[in-house]
């Protein structure tokens, strides 16, 4: 498929990197596709069983509810979803038609082509002024609000555009998230490179492909002079930039290159992978940055020893389950489906001596007989004290975990509260397996989670002021 793109040296590079990353993770395995979703399906009623105890694990508060800092949560959920706008709107006409799927063409066949900018205002192609239309329809916006719209897309170089909002008194940068296949490029270079800061840190690591696309924003709103443009047409307003997956990532790392020159600048990143900073280069962006994660996606927990740790609890949940592999696949589609009580498949050694391990199970045999360095870790507790091959990569600033009220609805439920809390990033240092895992990371579902915290919000402020104006009379 590689050699079926058009190549340069940038492509080649990529290739050469995730080539290395996907030789050094599978290079001790030999598990069949259907081993691992045998795996998958008993890991996730395994960690289904864990959360049916009193004490939730995986919920880790870095705040009590009564703290002051719970006080900002309102706050920053209602600018959260303001901003979640901007960030789906970078999309362009795949998400406006995604979420009209029965009215877009339509409404863009009749609004878009009359109204045509001039190409000065955007680089890159737009056939039929689609892109630019979508934009408009989600952020509300009118074309004299924007100020640059760049459509260009290459490998390490992504779409954004800068508007001001007036609503907010905000000059905003909204960069796209993963939509082609250059994009996908950059998200598997997940490679770390050095990132150093003058007057603020000596250095810290950072995710290779996306500071590469940062790097390109940045010198695009620095060295053409389109920041320097939009405060000198609105020199009051405040720097606000956003992003939803590798958006949120890229928005993250430009936010931390151009806090210098802007120290007011707010980042708000919708569902950033995870494997993005360094513990210094994280705590650093807590002042400014803002992440937003719902429920259980599985992109804000993607990093390499993530990966690496999902790895060695899939091959040994494997190797020890005495079931044969077609009734764990057909009880698992159904448990995924309609729901029920987590089977009681066998998820441990039970007392087993090492000789019981010698027999293969659902594992390969050649798993068993060359004795991988993933299926030695059944051995005992020797791994866990083997240095990390992978540096621990963050989520960016202050992360809000936003869950649904009730953890056991299926993707057919409807009427879905979700409830909203500061957490930390120890909460996202496991991958977490769920029939949501995809969904929760989807733009439509973050900003409906986000609308919907939002109203609640402020049909709870609207009783208050009734009940207030109420005892006042």
């Amino acid at each position: 498929m590689c050699c079926c793109i058009v190549q340069d040296d940038d492509h080649r590079v990529a290739f050469t990197s995730i080539a290395e990353l996907f030789r050094n993770y599978f290079s001790d395995t030999d598990l069949v596709p259907s081993d691992i979703a045998a795996g998958l399906i008993l890991l996730h009623q395994e960690q289904d069983k864990m959360e049916s105890c009193p004490k939730e694990p995986e919920e880790v508060l870095c705040h009590s509810p009564s703290s002051l800092v719970t006080d900002g949560l309102d706050f920053e959920l209602e600018n959260a979803a303001h901003y979640m706008l901007f960030a789906a709107a970078a999309y362009g006409w795949p998400y406006y038609v995604y979420t009209n799927p029965f009215t877009a063409l339509c409404k863009l066949n009749g609004d878009c082509c009359g109204s045509r900018p001039t190409d000065s205002d955007i680089t890159g192609s737009d056939r039929h002024n689609f892109h630019f239309g979508s934009i408009l329809k989600i952020t509300g916006l009118q074309y004299r609000d924007f100020i640059h719209i760049s459509f260009h897309n290459k490998i390490y170089e992504i779409p954004f555009f800068v508007a001001l909002d007036h609503k907010k008194e905000a000059i905003v940068v909204a960069v796209r998230g993963t939509l082609s296949f250059e994009d996908i490029l950059t998200d598997l270079s997940a490679d770390c490179e050095d990132l150093t800061l003058e007057d603020v840190l000596e250095n810290g690591f950072v995710h290779k492909g996306i500071t590469q696309a940062a790097n390109y924003i940045y010198q695009k709103l620095i060295n053409d002079g389109i920041l320097n443009q939009a405060f000198t047409i609105a020199p009051e307003y405040k720097l606000v930039i956003v992003g939803h997956s590798l958006g949120g990532g890229t928005a993250s790392i430009l936010a931390i290159m151009l806090r210098n020159s802007f120290p007011t600048l707010k980042c708000y990143a919708f569902s950033p992978p995870g494997g993005l900073l360094s513990k210094t280069l994280a705590d650093y962006t807590k002042h400014f940055i803002v992440s937003v994660i719902l429920g259980k996606d599985l992109v804000a927990r993607l990093s390499m020893p993530n990966m690496e740790d999902l790895k060695r609890r899939i091959v040994r949940i494997v190797a020890n389950c005495n079931r044969p592999k077609y009734q764990i696949l057909l009880r698992g589609c159904w448990y995924e489906v309609f729901g029920g009580d987590p089977d009681n498949f066998p998820t441990e050694l039970d007392g087993r001596n090492q000789d019981a391990l010698t027999q293969p199970l659902l594992a390969e045999e050649s798993l068993m007989v060359h004795r991988s360095p993933s299926y030695n870790a059944l051995d005992g507790e020797s791994h866990l004290h083997s240095p990390p091959q992978y540096p621990h990569l963050y989520l960016p600033g202050k992360i809000i975990h936003i869950v649904e009220e009730c953890s056991s609805k299926r993707l057919c439920s409807s009427d879905i509260k979700y409830t909203a809390s500061w957490s930390n990033e120890t909460v996202f240092s496991s991958i977490l397996i769920s029939p949501k895992m995809i969904t929760d990371h989807m733009p439509d579902v973050v900003l409906n989670a986000l609308n919907s915290l939002s109203q609640e919000h402020g049909s709870c402020i609207s009783c208050q002021t009734r009940e207030l104006n109420t005892n006042v009379v």
